[in-house]
């Protein structure tokens, strides 16, 4: 079982932000807990390995998008449309 903490914030504006970083990094280890899985030889689970690794990679691939954007979001022109 993965435990993960992760710090929530509640603006005065309303709703819930959770810090980017933070977001990849369960991402991440959610996926390299399905490796785990997939390369565990004792049969430890009834999924297909192969599609294991492919979710797992799917995950690892959003977690490198979500960071790819947030630099760019944050290295971009502070005067960049759609930044606050």
């Amino acid at each position: 079982m993965i435990q993960v903490n992760v710090p929530v914030l509640f603006p005065r504006s309303g709703g819930v932000l959770i810090p980017a970083s933070e977001v990849t990094t369960v991402l991440r280890r959610v996926a390299a807990g399905w490796l785990s899985l997939a390369d565990g030889e004792d049969g430890e689970t009834e999924f297909d390995p192969d599609t294991i690794r492919a979710l797992a990679g799917a995950l690892g691939r959003l977690a490198d998008q979500i960071d790819v954007e947030c630099i760019a979001y944050a290295s971009g022109p502070e005067g960049s449309p759609g930044r606050a």
